[in-house]
């Protein structure tokens, strides 16, 4: 990056290392699937921390786990609407689904029973199972979010019965390996930073534990690096390899619960934290442990993402720090957008395209540079949704109000696009189509003055 952004961005990571009183703080950002500029402040050992060098992740592993997840939905060993008792059977609340478990909204329990988890040795998944009792559903399921430790426990547990190894296994194997991310790990390896705690009103530490929490570890056990976490976070971008399909990572990245109000500006996808700030839509996660705190983010317009690591239990504005980041690029060097060029359209989709009617409102429909289509209101707003073609003249909504649903081209006798039914609406070239099937008919004397 151009050196007034660069300084830009090491300036803000350094007030906060220091302002924060961190022992050590690191910082990366991502672009088009690369990491651009990475910074650091403090020591580590005495030395500064570089690109390589492991912080704990914290709840970041959430993410991962749910990408195994949707591995296998995708390979069609589950479903998201699965009970859990079906994969899991026998816990004692088998009736929540794979969704509400990724999500974080079951209602069950946000730590697990005992001594808490994070600063205590983990038993495994007997043990776990065993402290969970009916009592551990606090809330309705479905009813709203409440964030859970234990479901992600849960998840690597369905992980490692439906692949037959650990869920730690699975992910080398399946996520890490791919995307080159080998210096990704459960406990640190080669150099690393050490978990501290600051003292609130002194400047000295105090070390903190980092036991395996065993079958709780899928909520929160991994190490990981600056450049790991730059392809983890180039991942949830976009930037998926052969881990996942570009469009199941953007649906975890889609909108399942929001945690404050109507106007939402925090809320949870699948597995993955979303955030709504200063006109941004942003998805990544943060982390937490003893000793350390974590964040990686990425902005689904600009593929601008942030990762922020350090070894402090608190004090460090983690989240904002990563969301200065990406905005400090974006607004010091602002992406251009992509060159315009023509493309190859399928001439019986051009057949499709121009002003068709709802009633009497007028949208435009439009094809896509890759094949899709796009219904559109012609003037102001109202239902908008993109399709994408699902065999013959069928299209299947992707977004917006026709999310889901079904459009169909109905043709004449002479295979010219006649209307379109759209979920029970009939859009027609003409305001309300005397020779379109319009749900009620149409009066036979026609339009007229009164």
């Amino acid at each position: 990056m151009l050196s007034t952004t660069e300084l830009a961005l090491l300036r803000r990571l350094a007030t906060e290392q220091s302002t924060r009183r961190a022992p050590s703080l690191v910082g990366g950002v991502v672009r088009d699937g690369a990491l651009v500029w990475s910074g650091a402040r403090g020591f580590v050992d005495g030395t500064a921390p570089d690109d390589d060098t492991q912080y704990r992740l914290g709840s970041i592993t959430k993410s991962m786990v749910a990408a195994l997840v949707l591995r296998l939905r995708d390979e069609g060993k589950l479903e998201l609407n699965d009970p859990l008792e079906r994969h899991v059977p026998g816990t004692g609340f088998g009736m929540l689904t794979i969704a509400q478990l990724l999500a974080h909204t079951g209602g069950i329990t946000a730590e697990s029973p005992g001594s808490w988890w994070e600063r205590s040795p983990g038993g495994d998944w007997a043990a776990l199972d065993a402290s969970l009792t009916p009592d551990s559903l606090k809330l309705r399921p479905g009813s709203r979010f409440h964030y859970s430790n234990v479901g992600y426990g849960v998840l690597g547990e369905l992980v490692s019965r439906l692949r037959g190894m650990t869920w730690l296994e699975a992910l080398r194997a399946e996520v890490l390996e791919p995307l080159g991310m080998n210096r990704t790990s459960p406990h640190p390896e080669g150099r690393h930073a050490r978990g501290w705690a600051v003292h609130p009103f002194a400047d000295v530490l105090l070390p903190e534990p980092a036991p395996d929490a065993g079958a709780m570890a899928p909520a929160g056990q991994l190490w990981s690096t600056v450049n790991d976490l730059a392809r983890w976070t180039s991942f949830v971008g976009g930037h998926t390899g052969e881990v996942l399909h570009p469009d199941t990572v953007a649906e975890m990245r889609a909108v399942a619960t929001v945690d404050d109000g109507d106007v939402w500006q925090a809320g949870y996808g699948l597995g993955l934290q979303l955030i709504r700030h200063n006109g941004r839509r942003l998805a990544g996660h943060t982390g937490s442990m003893p000793g350390f705190l974590a964040c990686t983010l990425v902005d689904q317009a600009t593929g601008t993402g942030a990762l922020c690591l350090a070894n402090t239990t608190s004090g460090v504005a983690i989240l904002s720090l990563a969301m200065d980041l990406i905005t400090i690029a974006d607004e010091y060097e602002p992406q251009l957008p992509a060159e315009w060029r023509p493309s190859e359209v399928d001439p019986a989709l051009l057949a499709l395209t121009g002003l068709w009617h709802w009633g009497p409102t007028a949208f435009h429909l439009r094809v896509l540079p890759n094949g899709w289509l796009n219904l559109s209101p012609a003037e102001g707003e109202g239902r908008a949704s993109r399709f994408r073609p699902a065999g013959g003249d069928d299209w299947i909504g992707l977004d917006g109000y026709y999310a889901g649903e079904t459009l169909r081209v109905a043709r004449s006798a002479d295979g010219t696009p006649h209307h379109l039914d759209l979920a029970t609406f009939i859009f027609t070239r003409t305001p309300y189509d005397p020779a379109a099937p319009i749900p009620g008919g149409v009066d036979e004397t026609g339009w007229r003055t009164e």
